[in-house]
């Protein structure tokens, strides 16, 4: 396991609520209400949040960072990716995503 999977899984097991469920067959996080807030994508060792309006848009600014893309030109609006360059903003980001997907729907 990479140093980036054991640490999505610690995060994983802090979020308060959280459960532990597969998107796209990869660990994922979901909210009580079951939707998805985020997961990790072991392809690109990389962590993908399910954000919105501030957070999104700072987590867009990030070198690097981008919208996930898991089909050529086919990117997710609202889920972004962010490598393990940025794994100290990934805690942060993933309180951010349970925030706004627990209000979901």
């Amino acid at each position: 396991m990479s140093d980036a999977e054991i640490l999505y899984h610690t995060i994983a097991e802090a979020l308060p609520a959280a459960k532990q469920g597969k998107l796209f067959g990869c660990p994922c996080v979901k909210a009580p209400n079951g939707k998805a807030v985020l997961f990790y994508w072991p392809k690109a060792e990389c962590v993908v949040f399910k954000l919105t309006g501030e957070a999104e848009q700072e987590a867009l600014s990030l070198d690097g960072a981008h919208y996930f893309n898991p089909m050529q030109d086919r990117p997710m609006n609202g889920w972004v990716q962010l490598s393990f360059h940025y794994a100290g903003r990934w805690p942060e980001f993933a309180a951010q995503a349970m925030e706004y997907v627990k209000g979901l729907q």
